[in-house]
């Protein structure tokens, strides 16, 4: 059995062992080519547990690339390479990694214990990623609650409470006020954050809640039937902060505003381009009545119809159904238009007294030519993989049998 020594200590950065065994590691345990299996008699390395991500560091020569719990007995450093069994080795814990891991989880601790103290609300679950941390609360939470729990959380950290580390009996644990019922039986490890919250846990905790630095909730969101928080802490918001306060900078320049007048002048923004959209709308409708003219004057003969069958180059959907249904606007024309893109934008349309299916077409289009499209009998519109000379070569041979 592996002696966790981050079990009493969390802040102990290097150590010395002695290596148990070594084998080669499944295949793709780690990220490099050939991995090792190295188990220690003792060690300070975390494994992947309870949320919290493993630690990595060195051992020896060697580089920790992941450290595995093994049924609650042994845990597994994957190194890649291999030590001989019998090695004492010194470990060395990439330090900012696990304090970072510290603060998050210790920080987690106390915003649940928040939200449980001030409103009853049981965290259900708590993952902690490469950037964020979530926990999921086992109810829809109000942004009020999420201030209050926030503020009472670091109200907790400003006074830099003591957290302390035991471990108690089965029996003990029975009696004691833990926040959760513990997920195992046995002897337990308890965390106390002074007076505020008392969670059997085998993760590492900074002994102090100052070193959490500041717990910060980011967002909130509906996660089946319930909420999901994301935060951050110490570092992280740090970080956080800087990326925020250098978007807001960039923002107030480029709006001319104050950090506080930042969603007026967007809301400003978004009200002058639905101006402007509307305005261009307006003018392209009317460029495409001038233009529909042209094109209906030299429209080729289909039967009793009048067809355009044409490529519009620089025109996207949107163009291509404004010209199409300018040129429709008359009686007895049939309308195939092709722009650019991939796949190729195609718009079919048909006056209202003509016999033409432009739904029924763009999908035999589709098929033929491969894409996907339809719509209605009187205007349709579809994506071709093909070019347009193909497109409108397939229309002169399927529209004129119509």
């Amino acid at each position: 059995m592996t002696e966790r020594l981050y079990y009493r200590d969390s802040m102990l950065r290097e150590f010395d062992a002695v290596v148990v065994s070594c084998a080669p590691a499944p295949a793709g345990t780690g990220t490099c080519p050939q991995t090792f299996e190295v188990v220690l008699d003792r060690t300070a390395f975390y494994p992947t547990s309870g949320g919290q991500p493993f630690d990595t560091g060195s051992l020896g020569g060697s580089r920790v690339i992941d450290v595995i719990d093994r049924d609650g007995n042994e845990i597994a450093h994957i190194v890649d390479r291999a030590i001989d069994a019998g090695t004492r080795v010194h470990g060395t814990i990439d330090w900012p990694r696990r304090f970072d891991h510290m603060q998050q989880h210790t920080g987690q601790h106390v915003l649940s214990a928040a939200f449980d103290r001030l409103f009853n609300v049981r965290t259900v679950s708590f993952h902690l990623g490469a950037e964020t941390a979530t926990i999921d609360l086992a109810r829809e939470v109000t942004a009020r609650e999420v201030a209050d729990a926030e503020a009472a959380a670091n109200e907790v950290v400003w006074e830099n409470r003591e957290i302390f580390v035991r471990f108690v009996s089965e029996a003990e644990a029975q009696t004691l006020p833990l926040r959760k019922d513990p997920a195992r039986a046995g002897e337990l490890r308890v965390v106390e954050v002074a007076g505020f919250d008392l969670s059997a846990c085998g993760g590492t905790h900074v002994p102090s809640a100052g070193m959490i630095g500041v717990v910060a909730v980011a967002a909130t969101e509906r996660f089946k039937g319930a909420t999901r928080l994301t935060f951050v802490c110490g570092g992280r918001a740090l970080r956080s902060h800087g990326r925020l306060r250098d978007v807001v900078t960039r923002a107030t320049r480029v709006l001319s505003v104050l950090p506080e007048e930042i969603a007026d002048g967007i809301e400003r923004l978004q009200n002058e381009l639905k101006d402007a959209g509307r305005a261009a709308k307006k003018t392209q409708e009317e460029l495409a009545g001038f233009r529909a003219a042209g094109f209906r004057s030299g429209a080729a003969t289909i039967g009793p119809w009048r067809g355009v069958l044409s490529a519009q180059p620089g025109c996207d959907a949107g163009a291509l159904k404004t010209l199409a249904s300018a040129i429709v606007s008359e009686p007895g024309y049939v309308v195939v238009l092709t722009g650019d893109g991939k796949p190729v934008p195609v718009v079919a349309a048909r006056s209202a007294d003509v016999a033409f299916d432009a739904g029924a077409w763009i999908k035999e289009a589709a098929t033929a030519l491969g894409g996907r499209g339809g719509g209605r009998p009187e205007l349709a519109q579809g994506g071709m993989d093909a070019t347009p000379e193909q497109v409108l070569d397939f229309a002169k041979t399927t529209v004129t049998i119509r």
